[in-house]
């Protein structure tokens, strides 16, 4: 059997913990790092199994989805001539193998690396101290005009805190609500209006860096996410109302006191949702869509919109009908922007229903109890996990870094705190 909790941990239990427990810095700055962390953190895992002989881990019902979700899309990309398989090469074929390598950091971190509390607790304080250096480098951008480390705004007016490029809302937007909510918590749980203050400044002014950002899409994923707390978590529903009307009345303001974020969120939002068959959104979606109907039971193998995007044959009209060929080859990216859409064009409709099963066999196990009780720290989880898998958004490469690893590592946080507080032997 794998180390029981009490048990003290074994050099590799150390090695694998100290790689994951470095993630959140290396994710944020060195993602080439943070690969050779997972695979340490991932190979411990695995002798450490083999010296105990305990393979029980591969029982967990969601690892059974993950993991045919996993082999299709390798079959479906590999290289056989005179078939549809494999279009995109070896490339395809070993990017596709390479995904394994998130599945089993997520049951190592379930079943070995966060079986003790102290492990979760060091996790939650660099997470959290991860959102705090993006809001605090944010903050100080807005201020006056460079980060703490000397990047200016972007070009188009958006924060870009810590990092050289428009990229600080995606992260703070997976981690903020598991970094602020159980500090809420136990700030209300507290006598006293002082307390109560605190609790109300820390989750709305949390929100409100997230409009100054001026990044959309993280923006909307962090109000889904509170939409979803608020219906488990009754006593935050006020609080969680105050966030919205302020948040609502610094856009109405925002002309003035954030001309950049008002362009962003507002003007140039609202120009792509009228425009949004033409827009480059709507041309991805309406390719992606393409490809994979012409593909319909392999798709193309993985990275499938990269390597049908081009092709005339999939060229399709937009939404609107107004561009007979959706914009041709110029409107084509790495991915479609979508992690559902990217499921169906790696691996037909067999490949996005079994991503879309592996989605439903993470959120079951993550959702059970939360309603009976609602613990701050596994709502906030599942919170997390869930505007992650929501369906209509924008969003980057599902396994690409650091966004791929951001969500491989709060899924593995999400399980441990499910298996260590509500035991169950094959979720």
């Amino acid at each position: 059997m794998l180390p029981t909790t009490n048990s003290r941990p074994a050099p590799v239990e150390r090695i694998a913990l100290n790689s994951v427990l470095l993630l959140p810095v290396l994710l944020m700055h060195a993602h080439g790092i943070a690969e050779v962390a997972i695979g340490i953190a991932n190979l411990c895992f695995l002798i450490r199994s083999a010296q105990s002989r305990d393979w029980s881990w591969l029982r967990t019902r969601w690892l059974w989805f993950g993991s045919a979700w996993w082999v299709w899309m390798i079959l479906c990309s590999l290289p056989i001539p005179g078939t549809d398989l494999g279009e995109g090469g070896r490339h395809s074929l070993i990017q596709a193998i390479a995904v394994g390598r998130f599945l089993i950091l997520v049951a190592a971190m379930e079943h070995m690396i966060l079986r003790t509390r102290d492990a979760r607790l060091w996790l939650y304080r660099l997470i959290a101290a991860s959102a705090a250096w993006i809001v605090l480098n944010c903050i100080v951008q807005s201020v006056a005009g460079r980060s703490l480390i000397g990047w200016p705004r972007s070009a188009d007016g958006e924060l870009t805190g810590p990092f050289g490029t428009p990229r600080a809302g995606p992260p703070l937007a997976r981690i903020m609500i598991p970094a602020v909510l159980p500090a809420v918590a136990i700030l209300l749980a507290r006598a006293g209006r002082r307390s109560t203050a605190a609790a109300y400044t820390l989750l709305t002014g949390s929100v409100i860096v997230m409009v100054l950002i001026g990044q959309r899409m993280p923006l909307v994923l962090v109000v889904l996410g509170l939409v979803v707390v608020a219906l488990l978590m009754h006593r935050l529903r006020p609080m969680i109302l105050t966030a919205a009307v302020l948040v609502a009345l610094l856009l109405a303001a925002s002309p003035v006191v954030a001309p950049s974020a008002y362009y962003r969120l507002v003007e140039k939002f609202s120009a792509q949702i009228e425009n949004f068959a033409t827009s480059p959104y709507g041309q991805l979606y309406a390719r992606a869509l393409e490809v994979g109907e012409r593909n319909p039971l392999t798709g193309m193998g993985f990275d499938g919109f990269n390597t049908g995007c081009p092709q005339p044959a999939n060229f399709r009209p937009s939404f609107d009908g107004s561009q007979p060929d959706g914009g041709g080859a110029a409107v084509c990216w790495h991915h479609p922007h979508n992690f559902w859409f990217e499921a169906l064009d790696n691996g037909g409709f067999v490949g996005l229903a079994l991503f879309c099963a592996t989605a439903i066999a993470w959120m079951l196990p993550l959702g059970r109890g939360l309603w009976r009780n609602p613990e701050p720290l596994r709502v906030a989880l599942f919170a997390a996990v869930f505007i992650q898998l929501w369906p209509v958004q924008s969003t980057s490469a599902f396994t690409s870094m650091p966004m791929g690893g951001w969500f491989f590592l709060i899924l593995g946080w999400a399980m441990a705190e499910t298996r260590q507080r509500e035991p169950s032997p094959n979720r």
